[in-house]
């Protein structure tokens, strides 16, 4: 007991609820949210850093401490997000780190405000421009932009009606061998375009000759206006084209390449606005720290061509890693399914880019999934987390049994054996580990939760007892059988050396399977369903307050109360079908072109099905957990793993035991030694490593280094015997 907390205020049963508070905060871990943090709200209650106003925790300092118990106090720009704060900690909803709804503007750091920010703004010291970033833009766009330049100007000259798109080009030519610490503006007209024979007043100067000194505003005679077009026309039939298609390329190229996203910008918008503007009214002129800049719209003003944190960078609520790879998954099935004989590429490339195809659509489900959930009472949220939080890989898994069950072939079985013990041991080992390791170089030591951790693993320790009861009996029951046996003694009595032994269950017709194991899988496949859902009914239900979590409702002068969500219920639900369906057709790819990786590679299939097709879906999973682990929240980078390996064993499998009976596959509950035995000893160690409830990273390399080691098992053990 922690000592009790004398009652300022002198009531007789002050001292009684200090201790009862002392209590719960000795019983419980100190595990931080996302914003918020955790602690006992005593008699003088803690304000939260930029959590509440002094007004509106005096105004609730009775009510916390009339049920003073420990709360992971969150707090939430509105309430879809509060709610979707309150889902990463229920039991069975998927953990999901991004924002489903647009966050406030002020609320943003200035390093998240430059990313969105437009290439418009001059500052006014804006340093030096010669950086890594700005050197690689030369070396990979500079040089060749600008020599296109010159040579467009080149044709513009030629042409003569297009001279002054020429004079134009050869300005852009040198703004585009270094753009950085220059300006292009858009002046305004004097006079109107339509009256004949005006003068108007337009300064354009070239940046690769220095200016003559003269006026702000030189006097430029304007032709008519049929010349004027016939000038634009040639100008978009002879030069707009090859520059739009340039910069079009650099602008992909750019953007794909993530750090270079403000070149991206850059390119984008030179094609959109400056390149269709009529060379009068375009201002270009290099920028001085003293200068103040004259009028007219900032067209385009860049400094830097690299930014390492667009990362972080988002449209529309989507992480720009998962919008790159989506158009990996529109070339993966029109490559699959048009190239159907291999004319074009192997199987190897198709099942590497089918597989790669994987981890987009595993983010767009995530997010799916989240944004249903946040914008749903909690028995939507329920059905959607227990319905799609385990399609990505049942819809593999299904695909490679009935592609087995045509061809006849039991390898695929085993693959997805392998596959599951390997996301069953990664999602115990290494997910945690990692995140323990990235998050111990921040934090010296990390606390979680361990009683919400406990009751994970009670129900890991009862799945994985379940799932491996049918192999158990077997091993018992069944009749050794070797493939080939030599007499090492050359006595009849003496010992024998077998290769290619297996405990035989069809023995007398199968009379040992269909009696005995085949009922104890059926069993099995209804009990851990059962208990997933008692496990649901004990921690969302009648033991809430070990994910006990309080939304704050006090916020910060300025937030908006208003959610603005980027996907809708209904787009949610549209983006969610439509990830399912090609995530089926990329599983089917993925089955369709595995089997000549299997036959020709001299990888054991064991290895490639624990670690390939077992993690890669799980990099979105990763990538939560990680970013939990950073903000010192330990508690949901090992729930992330807790909850993928519960479901694993207590929802997947089932359904795969409940597909085979309808559709009658060579899947069986029976898993090799190493199967068992590598399972075990991970669920055994995790209960271990998670008693105490805190961690550093001495703890998560040990479990890290572990998965290494029985990876490296696997990779030497040979393939099934058969396969």
């Amino acid at each position: 007991d922690v000592p009790k907390v004398p009652d300022s205020r002198g009531d007789s049963d002050g001292p009684r609820r200090g201790s009862l508070c002392d209590r719960h905060c000795a019983a419980v871990n100190n595990a931080q949210g996302d914003l918020g943090e955790l602690g006992c709200h005593l008699h003088r209650p803690r304000v939260p850093t930029a959590v509440s106003t002094p007004s509106c925790w005096q105004q609730h300092s009775e009510e916390v401490c009339e049920s003073c118990v420990v709360k992971t106090t969150l707090t939430a720009e509105n309430a879809v997000e509060a709610n979707k704060l309150s889902n990463n900690y229920k039991f069975g909803f998927k953990k999901w780190k991004s924002h489903v709804t647009a966050r406030p503007w002020e609320d943003r750091s200035e390093i998240v405000k430059e990313l969105y920010s437009d290439l418009n703004v001059i500052r006014g010291s804006g340093g030096s421009t010669l950086t890594c970033g700005n050197v690689l833009y030369l070396l990979l766009f500079g040089w060749w932009l600008s020599l296109l330049y010159v040579l467009v100007a080149a044709v513009m000259f030629i042409t003569v009606m297009g001279a002054p798109y020429g004079q134009l080009c050869w300005d852009l030519a040198g703004y585009f061998l270094w753009p950085f610490g220059k300006v292009i503006q858009k002046v305004e007209v004097r006079v109107p375009w339509d009256s004949p024979g005006v003068v108007l007043g337009c300064p354009m100067h070239t940046l690769m000759f220095p200016p003559l000194p003269r006026s702000p505003d030189p006097i430029r005679r304007v032709t008519s206006r049929s010349q004027r077009r016939a000038r634009a026309a040639v100008w978009l039939c002879l030069g707009y084209p090859v520059l739009a298609l340039a910069h079009g390329l650099v602008c992909v190229s750019a953007w794909l390449l993530i750090v270079l996203i403000p070149v991206a910008k850059l390119s984008a918008r030179a094609a959109a606005r400056v390149l269709l503007l009529p060379p009068e009214r375009l201002l270009i002129r290099r920028l001085r720290m003293t200068e103040v800049p004259l009028e007219g719209e900032v067209i385009l003003c860049c400094y830097r061509a690299a930014n390492p944190y667009y990362y972080k960078y988002a449209v529309d609520g989507i992480n720009i890693f998962a919008v790159n790879l989506l158009p990996l998954v529109l070339v993966t099935l029109v490559l699959g399914y048009v190239d159907s004989p291999n004319r074009l590429t192997g199987s190897a490339l198709k099942f590497t880019l089918a597989l790669l195809s994987i981890m987009p659509l595993s983010y767009y489900i995530g997010m799916a999934i989240a944004s249903i959930s946040a914008q749903s009472n909690f028995a939507v949220g329920a059905v959607v987390n227990a319905t799609f939080g385990s399609i990505t890989e049942l819809t593999f898994y299904i695909t490679a049994l009935i592609k087995g069950s045509r061809e006849g072939n039991r390898c695929y079985a085993e693959v997805v054996k392998s596959a599951l013990t390997g996301t069953l041991v990664g999602c115990v080992l290494f997910v945690p580990g990692l995140c323990m390791v990235i998050g111990g170089i921040r934090h010296q030591e990390q606390r979680f939760n361990s009683r919400s951790a406990g009751v994970s693993s009670a129900l890991l320790s009862l799945s994985v007892g379940g799932v491996f009861a049918p192999t158990l009996f077997s091993k018992v029951y069944g009749k050794l059988v070797c493939g080939e046996c030599h007499n090492v003694t050359q006595n009849p009595l003496g010992r024998y050396l077998c290769h290619s032994c297996h405990f035989d269950l069809m023995d007398n017709n199968g009379t040992l399977y269909y009696s005995h194991v085949q009922p104890l899988v059926y069993t099995v496949s209804i009990l851990l369903p059962a208990a997933y859902l008692i496990g649901l009914f004990f921690t969302l239900k009648t033991h809430t307050h070990i994910y006990d979590i309080h939304i704050s409702d006090c916020h910060m002068p300025g937030h908006h109360h208003s959610a603005v969500v980027h996907w809708s219920r209904w787009r949610a639900l549209l983006i969610l079908l439509l990830s399912t369906l090609c995530m089926s057709a990329c599983a089917d790819l993925a089955t369709e072109h595995i089997s000549p990786i299997l036959t020709n590679s001299t990888i054991s299939q064991y290895f490639i099905g624990v670690t390939v097709l077992a993690m890669v879906p799980q990099l979105p999973e990763i990538v939560n957990g990680i970013q939990f682990a950073l903000q010192n929240n330990l508690s949901l980078s090992i729930e992330i793993g807790n909850c993928i390996a519960v479901q694993v064993c207590m929802l997947q499998i089932p359904i795969l035991v409940l597909f085979t009976i309808f559709y009658p596959t060579n899947f069986t509950l029976v898993f090799s030694d190493l199967h068992v035995y590598a399972s075990m000893f991970s669920v055994v160690l995790m209960n271990y490593i998670f008693m105490d409830g805190k961690c550093d990273y001495f703890q998560g390399t040990v479990l890290v280094m572990v998965y290494f080691i029985l990876l490296a098992v696997y990779f030497f053990t040979p393939s099934p015997s058969g396969c």
